[in-house]
């Protein structure tokens, strides 16, 4: 048996004291308290996490790199930011599924090969399939993965605009195989035809959803659609600078900055009707570890700021189905020196990162007392 750890922490989630004791790397109930100092004090997140991250794409090891080096040297600059959860929706390889057990690194929840039609999304990246194989390829990416899938709800077209991929009733067949297998959806949604195709299909998550309005929130929550936004640095000016460079025609770009202009709203509105809105940072398409910047981002739009962490940290957790610290679970924790609702920065500085209860970073001279 290991030596037990013994934290006294304040909660972010809910401001409440909390005395935590780790035994072998899992968090027990253990009463009564042992007769001692604590080994560790602070405000405690059961991690933050990216429910949208790439981890095969744009890696700091290069892109000449293995998949197997690409996938860890990008969950290493996660790991040091205190992401201890993320959520790969889509990969072009099957890299990140191999690290998804392996001990002393995030919990990794993978989504298996992106799905698309031939030429419908970039090249080299998706399992592309027809109309006729979407359910089935997509029951089967489910199975393969542990249990979500990501379908590309749309693309960039010929003529310079975005084009739903699929007709709304294969992407309602595939996801309605998904679940009844057991499995969950998320569709990488931009356009407003392909934004109601997957609120109809009630798929799990829409990702990105530039097109998301007030008329979908109802069926968002009726059916626990969740909302990953994505919100992008630099707001529609960057976006539409890419746009342009990527060929867009002047009304997709034009249409593009009044949606994502009106995005900060909407998802002020969409967390005050019920929706679940949760961080993603879409790494990969641009750089890893800054999901501290997509909280501050939410909490600038409108969401509370408890909220906001949350929807990067304890709230994201548990709709991947993860642990948050209760007893019996494994002791997976980011201790911080002050209380980050006051100051979103705080976050950017972890005192303490432990994974399995084993100290992965510290900033501290810290000793696990007997």
């Amino acid at each position: 048996m290991n030596r037990p750890w013994y934290v006294r922490g304040t909660m972010v989630e809910d401001g409440q004291a909390r005395e935590l004791v780790v035994v072998d790397g899992v968090v027990t109930s253990a009463t009564p308290l042992p007769a001692r100092e604590p080994d560790a004090t602070g405000w405690v997140l059961p991690g933050l996490a990216d429910v949208h991250n790439h981890l095969s794409l744009a890696s700091p090891a290069g892109d000449d790199e293995e998949p197997a080096i690409r996938v860890r040297a990008s969950a290493s600059v996660e790991l040091a930011a205190g992401v201890l959860a993320i959520r790969e929706p889509g990969s072009p390889d099957d890299a990140s599924m191999l690290l998804a057990g392996e001990v002393g690194w995030p919990r990794v929840v993978t989504a298996g090969r992106f799905l698309s039609p031939p030429g419908g999304y970039f090249p080299g990246l998706a399992r592309e399939v027809t109309c006729a194989e979407l359910a089935g390829a997509a029951v089967e990416e489910a199975a393969r993965s542990g249990r979500w899938t990501k379908i590309i709800g749309d693309f960039l077209r010929g003529a310079g605009e975005f084009v739903p991929n699929w007709p709304a009733g294969v992407l309602a067949e595939a996801v309605a195989h998904v679940h009844a297998a057991g499995g969950r959806v998320a569709v990488h949604a931009v356009c407003p035809e392909a934004v109601a195709a997957a609120v109809a299909a009630g798929v799990d998550s829409v990702e990105h959803g530039w097109a998301v309005t007030d008329a979908h929130f109802a069926a968002m929550r009726a059916r626990d659609v969740a909302w990953v936004p994505t919100l992008m640095p630099g707001g529609s000016d960057a976006a539409c600078e890419f746009a342009a460079a990527m060929g867009f025609s002047s009304g997709t770009r034009e249409w593009m900055r009044a949606a994502l202009d009106a995005q900060p709203a909407m998802v002020a509105r969409a967390h005050a009707a019920g929706v679940t809105v949760l961080a993603g940072t879409d790494a990969g398409q641009g750089p890893h570890g800054v999901i501290v910047d997509q909280i501050a981002m939410l909490a600038a739009a409108g969401l509370p700021v408890t909220a906001a962490i949350g929807a990067g940290s304890w709230t994201a957790r548990r709709w991947l189905g993860l642990a948050c610290l209760e007893p019996g679970a494994p002791a997976d924790l980011v201790l911080y020196d002050a209380d980050p609702r006051a100051d979103l920065d705080v976050l950017r500085r972890p005192a303490l990162i432990v994974v399995d209860g084993q100290v992965i970073e510290s900033n501290r001279d810290l000793v696990v007392r007997d």
